[in-house]
């Protein structure tokens, strides 16, 4: 997905994270080049991602509404503190998608489009 309307036209961004991105995504053109959603620990599962969005550093604006004064902002203040009950309910969410059983052949359907069956 694209975060340059993010970078250039956002406020609840922090500053130096915009300017950072801006050098990798200019304004026009450059659709191709890529940024990691966390800067800090890129390569390493950890609560990281959850502490950028208290620090108005999420990549995507989808991740930052995650806090920003709404109803998830205690879930991200606690996952941002406390890693080891991210990693509890990262596993336990992980167990419930493996249990999801989605219709296959006739019993299915893939959308054309997802608002509405085909």
């Amino acid at each position: 997905t694209n975060f340059r309307t993010r970078i250039y036209n956002e406020s609840n961004i922090d500053a130096a994270l915009a300017t950072s991105l801006k050098t990798n995504c200019p304004s026009t053109g450059s659709d191709d080049n890529l940024s990691p959603l966390d800067p800090l620990t890129p390569t390493t599962f950890d609560n990281n991602y959850y502490s950028n969005l208290r620090n108005q550093k999420g990549l995507l604006h989808s991740d930052q509404q995650l806090y920003n004064g709404g109803s998830t902002d205690s879930m991200v203040t606690t996952y941002s503190t406390k890693q080891n009950t991210f990693f509890t309910d990262f596993a336990a969410a992980m167990v419930n998608m493996g249990n999801v059983n989605p219709l296959t052949g006739t019993s299915g359907e893939i959308r054309t489009n997802c608002r509405k069956p085909n």
